[in-house]
């Protein structure tokens, strides 16, 4: 099950990698709650799609995201508590950290995330 939740991030990655807000989004249930950097709220998958193929379209565009989970906690067989640590990287070299806390569910045999909140660790 653990590999099954990390691939997640994974495949978040390569959505990132591919600047394409769909494919980043696919990881999260239909109606998933998602709080960016800043914030602000983000409602369903649809709204993290769209949000995020905009966000490729700024100075996001050609970057890439690695993440690292730290942190599975099973609640229950079918949902856990993720933390992970991801680092957004330029091409020319700068990097971002943030760190998420998110709660995954299996749904009809498929892990998606439905909880997600991204902050910018302190310093």
């Amino acid at each position: 099950m653990s590999d099954e939740i990390k691939a997640l991030w994974q495949r978040m990655a390569e959505g990132w990698a591919a600047g394409d807000g769909e494919r980043f989004a696919d990881v999260f249930a239909p109606d998933a709650e998602f709080v960016n950097v800043r914030g602000e709220q983000q409602h369903g998958r649809e709204t993290v799609a769209a949000n995020h193929g905009a966000l490729f379209q700024t100075r996001y565009r050609d970057t890439k995201l690695t993440a690292e989970v730290h942190n599975i906690r099973f609640i229950t067989d079918d949902a856990a508590v993720v933390h992970v640590a991801s680092t957004v990287h330029t091409p020319n070299g700068d990097t971002t950290d943030t760190h998420a806390q998110a709660v995954v569910e299996r749904r009809d045999g498929e892990w998606l995330i439905t909880a997600f909140h991204n902050m910018i660790p302190a310093r």
